[in-house]
């Protein structure tokens, strides 16, 4: 009897490879670039806030701890700047304080409240003008729509709490960001409407952004000093 052995088969010719086209990697482009701007958004609304928060708790705590000293220092250096006052805003809630730091630059108001250059120091004749963020970087002006007329702005340095009451409220005048007269020594609004008690010769002034997201404009919110009480 007699056997065939099979032979092997003859192997298969390989499938060629198709090559991705210009859609799937313009498609894949797309989808990278969509969770790169995902993620700086949320980089913005969150991570900002928690580094400047923590950054507003340190502050905070440095200036207090050297207030405190017989000897202290009426400042203390940050990364980002002098800060020399606290701000509270009763408003805002009981533990709502703030660092003041000199200058209105981006790392400035990125750690804190920034004090206008060249205007008037806490509780001296002058305006004594204040810039902060509504929204990402600690975001702490993000409420100021809801400050009324007769509303605390209390300001705490080394020797004295300086207690302003507000004359209009947190919504009450918008203006273009190059509107500068409201932060002058006696700010007078050219258009005649809104603007500080005419009467009063130590004033206070907050600005931020007049809409959460990106505007050209700005709100403004002015006040007088009431009190000051050695601290």
């Amino acid at each position: 009897m007699s056997t065939t052995s099979a032979e092997p088969d003859a192997p298969r010719a390989g499938r060629p490879r198709r090559r991705r086209g210009w859609s799937f990697w313009l498609g894949l482009a797309l989808v990278l670039s969509g969770l790169a701007i995902l993620g700086w958004v949320g980089w913005q609304l969150y991570g900002t806030n928690i580094v400047s928060q923590k950054r507003h708790e340190r502050t905070v705590e440095r200036l207090q701890q050297e207030w405190d000293e017989p000897s202290g220092a009426a400042d203390v250096q940050t990364d980002q700047g002098v800060a020399d006052a606290i701000l509270r805003i009763p408003a805002f809630g009981d533990d709502f304080a703030v660092p003041i730091l000199e200058g209105t630059a981006e790392d400035t108001l990125a750690s804190g409240i920034g004090h206008f250059d060249d205007s008037a120091a806490p509780g001296k004749v002058g305006n004594y003008a204040l810039a902060g963020h509504r929204i990402t970087h600690g975001e702490p002006l993000r409420d100021m729509p809801d400050l009324q007329p007769g509303d605390e702005l209390i300001v705490e340095t080394r020797d004295a709490v300086y207690t302003y009451v507000l004359d209009t409220g947190g919504d009450d005048l918008r203006v273009p960001f190059t509107a500068g007269w409201v932060v002058d020594a006696v700010p007078v609004n050219p258009d005649g409407g809104t603007g500080p008690d005419p009467d009063a010769k130590r004033l206070i002034t907050l600005t931020t952004c007049a809409e959460l997201f990106h505007t050209d404009d700005r709100l403004i919110a002015f006040g007088h000093l009431d009190s000051v009480d050695k601290r």
